[in-house]
């Protein structure tokens, strides 16, 4: 019996009643279940954006080496030079990583790298920026935390691994708001030519459709149909919890997709990500100014008995959507072939604007293509600005002891070595990775192209849940330093916005703000936004996540010579710190790990100082005079400097001599403002730095050498031995996650 639509089942697919009666008014008849629940999925958040559409186009999309602008494909693509490009974009799968961190991780890296390769760009490395709950200590919360973060990044080595394509860097961080609602925001890049650049649309009335990939099953079912009277209960029963993917099916799918985009046979492509076959169908005709008809008794199952419903909104992974030029079917079919996909032929382009869905031939779906997919309805949800964190006084906090401060905030696991994490990925396969996990930013040799990319993700949610503004503003800006200090110009971003739920006014309000401080920021460095992912309600029990915009970002390093990395290198060097000593520890690491204050103020960015900072910086390491360059972010000047101690192949101590200053040694040592780096270069080469530095800050701070870290200002030293520190730093993540009880 077929199921009737109800105010209920409405309900349950997440439509209003003023939605439901825009569908009633497009469709000039009342939707079949079939048809709710296609609009149900393609008006959603995830698909049309209705909640942050306005908010979204308040980025900087424009400039001289945009190609593809955000929003109009699968992902943006920036000029590189020499007739190459490159694709990236950045996605998140939070909620089927809280459900089932492995797949749920492993499928977002699949999912990720479809996104790119439909482009028409060949994945070249990923990134990702990871958020958890606490993971030392022995309660059932802090175990089951180590189980997702086990579950999640072993989902993400197992995809990448096996597909063959390195994970080279990114981020990783650890807070009680993310306990039971992890955040996992994977990044892809691909690289092509400016002439092989594929849209994603049906054109070409009569085109042939051709499905290609996994067979069609029930997991991963999109929008509400868990709930939906349209699924038996079997079904329901037997339904997996999240996508299930399939790397070596990806991996031959992505050859064959690739092969096939060469051998100019297809006039659009499209990934069936979320929503799945809908979304493709929808989207392809909608930018084609098209329509498209399919028959689903020709599109490949996996599974008996399956209803228009399941077949259209399953998100099941590994599958395309490929519309090829009439005449080229046989190509088409050769291609898969060879390479042992599934695939079929099941519908065609047509002329009538329509998205129409068929099954043996029976009419189940018959939905104008363009009002669907893009004039979903767009809304400007209130906002309620809470009172903003004051500046902290420093007298509001206890002198602690400093040798014990230091120790602490290198192995708190959000400072601390992820080599537990990155020693798990595969970053040496392409043979590409020139700067491994582990400094500033990751550098890798696209050898098709032969280029050095820089990447990083960046995103202090200690600054965004004080001030959201100003902690988006500190991504973007701490994204670019990264890739400064690794010889890079930054070149373009895409970020990934991280809020709870859109209609508390208070999330809302969190979520406009870091908007505005992205795209600010963005304007003021002149880096465009190519696109990216919003995630929307990440929230357990205990509230809603802190707001994390997260930013990856890609820059270009023109000569081999410049790659700079974070350790120091030798022994006698010169240490100095571009940019001032700093004072703010409003919302640092420090008042958090130490004091356990998470409040304050986070330091405000001067565009004008990280501007002149950075530019001097790409002077600096382009004449050659710079051997190690790493910015002062989590932690501060002290954490900077054991970092560049300890994290090379070779540990090299330091003594350092801090400024006159009226600050107390702790803010001195800890203070997180910003436009900062540690630098070192050859002492000789101490004057012509100054003097280029034509007011730019630019303090002497010490030499490389020795076996310890020393540290002084005024009357006042503190030491630390290298093994101390480097034993806090590397080994506190193993330790964590070490315990028997995972």
């Amino acid at each position: 019996m077929v199921a009737q639509v109800t105010a209920d089942l409405i309900r349950q697919h997440g439509l209003s009643e003023e939605e439901y009666a825009r569908i009633v008014a497009i469709l000039g008849r009342e939707p079949n279940v079939t048809e709710l629940g296609v609009f149900s999925v393609m008006w959603s958040e995830h698909c049309s954006y209705k909640n942050t559409r306005l908010e979204l186009q308040k980025f900087p999309t424009t400039g001289a080496s945009v190609l593809v602008k955000a929003g109009e494909e699968n992902a943006g693509v920036i000029d590189i030079g020499d007739g190459w490009a490159v694709a990236f974009k950045m996605e998140s799968h939070n909620h089927p990583s809280a459900i089932e961190p492995f797949q749920g991780a492993a499928t977002g890296v699949g999912g990720i790298i479809r996104d790119i390769f439909t482009m028409g760009a060949r994945p070249v490395f990923f990134l990702n920026s990871l958020r958890f709950g606490p993971i030392h200590g022995r309660s059932a919360n802090i175990r089951n935390n180590r189980r997702i973060f086990a579950g999640v990044v072993s989902g993400i080595a197992h995809y990448g691994n096996c597909i063959g394509v390195p994970t080279i860097g990114g981020e990783a961080g650890f807070d009680d708001s993310y306990e039971g609602n992890p955040l996992v925001n994977v990044f892809c890049l691909g690289v092509l030519r400016h002439d092989q650049i594929i849209r994603g649309a049906a054109k070409g009335v009569g085109n042939p459709v051709f499905y290609v990939g996994a067979e069609t099953g029930r997991d991963g079912l999109a929008g509400a149909a868990f709930a939906s009277r349209d699924l038996t209960e079997e079904s329901k029963k037997d339904r997996p919890a999240v996508q299930v993917g399939d790397p070596f099916k990806g991996k031959l799918l992505m050859e064959a997709c690739l092969e096939l985009l060469a051998s100019g046979c297809v006039a659009g492509i499209q990934d069936m990500g979320a929503a799945g076959l809908t979304c493709s169908t929808c989207e392809t005709a909608s930018r084609g100014g098209s329509g498209i008809e399919i028959e689903l008794a020709s599109v490949p199952q996996r599974e008996s008995g399956m209803t228009p419903y399941e077949i259209l909104l399953s998100e099941s992974q590994e599958r395309m959507l490929v519309i090829v030029r009439k005449g080229e079917e046989s190509k088409v079919k050769e291609v898969f072939e060879r390479w042992d996909l599934p695939y079929a032929q099941v519908g065609k382009v047509t002329d009538d604007g329509m998205m129409r869905v068929l099954r043996h031939g029976i009419v189940e779906v018959n939905i104008p293509a363009r009002k669907l997919a893009e004039e979903a309805p767009v809304y400007t949800r209130e906002v309620s600005e809470p009172p903003l964190d004051s500046e902290i006084m420093i007298e509001e906090v206890e002198y602690p002891d400093l040798h014990v401060s230091l120790l602490e905030l290198l192995r708190h696991p959000t400072i601390a070595s992820k080599n537990w994490v990155y020693e798990q990925y595969d970053h040496t396969v392409r043979a590409g990775t020139i700067v491994p996990p582990g400094s500033d930013a990751a550098v890798f040799f696209v050898r098709e192209a032969g280029k050095f990319l820089a990447a990083t993700c960046d995103c202090n949610s200690l600054f965004c849940r004080s001030n959201p503004r100003r902690g988006a503003q500190a991504a973007v800006a701490e994204a670019a330093r990264n890739l400064v200090c690794s010889g890079a110009v930054p070149l373009a971003l895409t970020d990934n916005l991280n809020f709870g739920n859109p209609y508390r006014p208070q999330s809302f309000w969190q979520l406009r703000e870091s908007v505005e401080g992205i795209a600010e920021a963005c304007r003021k460095f002149r880096i465009p936004v190519t696109g990216g992912n919003v995630s929307l309600y990440n929230e357990s029990p205990a509230g809603a996540i802190d707001p994390t915009p997260t930013v990856g970002m890609v820059g270009l390093i023109d000569d081999e010579h410049w790659i700079t990395s974070q350790h120091f290198k030798s022994q006698g060097d010169l240490i100095a710190l571009l940019g001032p000593p700093g004072y703010e520890i409003g919302s640092s690491h420090y008042l958090k790990v130490i004091h356990g204050l998470e409040r304050g103020a986070p330091p405000k960015l001067d565009y004008d100082l990280e501007i002149s900072v950075q530019s001097l910086l790409q002077k600096l390491i382009r004449a050659g005079w710079i051997k190690s360059a790493h910015d002062c972010s989590e932690g501060g000047l002290a954490v900077s400097v054991a970092e560049c101690c300890i994290s090379g192949a070779q540990k090299l101590g330091a003594t350092i001599q801090l400024p006159e200053s009226s600050e107390r040694f702790d803010v001195l040592l800890f203070n997180e403002s910003h436009s900062r780096v540690v630098l070192t270069l050859d002492p000789n080469d101490w004057a012509v730095v100054l003097d280029l530095a034509s007011g730019v800050p630019v303090t002497r701070l010490g030499m490389v050498g020795g076996t310890s870290l020393t540290i002084s200002a005024g009357e006042s030293t503190m030491s630390w031995g290298l093994d101390e520190l480097y034993e806090s730093w590397y080994l506190s993540v193993w330790q964590a996650m070490s315990a028997l009880d995972l």
